[in-house]
């Protein structure tokens, strides 16, 4: 029997930004029908019949990376000064979800805030999940681009919390989108910072559309980020241009050794603008 080649990446679909014209459940039926290997969520679970979500899981197989805490209007509320009771209420709800359908990691957002008071607040609510989870904590940086005003903008500053916390399972959420857009080099910051990334988020840097080749060549920087020792998926959170499925051959040449004939290498037009992070 012939042996079946690994695959060289591994790719998780964000059902935040594909198939978003679907109900929540059929976008993870999608990614499987679409070959992904695992999905990741916003925070629909929490608004989900966690049987049927479970019932889903189950028949595509699909493991799921990681949540979010409760978005809303704020973008979660983790160092929001005065919200410090709501934040631990969306942490305690985030865990048993996690914990029910054996989600990896949970993303603590932390929310529209700013200043020392603001640090204070994330920091204690990253305490209290780490305290209440075996699970993997991240944070993730947000370009003031996409999002005005969020709490956590660097890639520099979501070390300063892990350095600060000192723990091993609170990690980064690299998103190369948010990184390059407010650090520049995404190598020099990834390979300064790959002991704490604990998940890595891809998208073209024109439009944060599909990762076709331009400014960004995952070509080029998913095995740079091998090289630096991370072994975990590539989540897919960008804007389709058009449909999710009309999109997906970016992937072709990176799915696994041999690569696919016929890879799409031609950049898709601009895409729809958006604010969500």
């Amino acid at each position: 029997m012939n042996a079946v080649p690994a695959k060289r990446y591994e790719f998780s679909a964000n059902t935040g930004y594909l198939w978003t014209e679907l109900p929540f459940l059929d976008r993870i039926r999608q990614a499987a029908a679409h070959g992904f290997d695992a999905v990741e969520f916003h925070d629909e679970a929490r608004r989900t019949d966690r049987h049927e979500l479970k019932e889903v899981l189950a028949q595509t197989l699909l493991p799921v990376g990681g949540i979010n805490v409760r978005m809303d209007e704020t973008f979660g509320c983790a160092a929001i000064p005065g919200q410090g009771d709501q934040a631990k209420r969306d942490v305690d709800e985030a865990i048993e979800v996690a914990e029910d359908i054996d989600a990896d990691a949970i993303h603590v957002l932390a929310g529209l805030a700013c200043g020392q008071a603001a640090l204070a607040a994330f920091l204690k609510t990253l305490r209290h999940a780490l305290c209440h989870t075996d699970r993997t904590i991240l944070i993730e940086p947000v370009c003031a681009e996409q999002l005005p005003g969020y709490f956590l903008r660097t890639i520099e500053q979501a070390a300063k919390v892990i350095s600060d916390i000192g723990h091993p399972r609170l990690k980064i959420m690299f998103d190369c989108y948010h990184v390059l857009r407010e650090s520049g080099d995404l190598m020099a910051s990834f390979s300064k910072h790959a002991d704490n990334v604990g998940h890595v988020q891809i998208a073209a840097a024109e439009g944060r559309a599909e990762p076709f080749p331009g400014e960004i060549d995952y070509g080029d920087l998913l095995p740079a980020m091998r090289s630096c020792g991370y072994a975990g998926r590539f989540g897919c959170e960008y804007r389709p241009v058009g449909t999710t499925e009309d999109g997906l051959s970016w992937r072709d040449t990176l799915f696994d050794d041999a690569g696919i004939a016929g890879a799409g290498t031609v950049a898709p037009a601009a895409s729809r603008p958006g604010t969500r992070p």
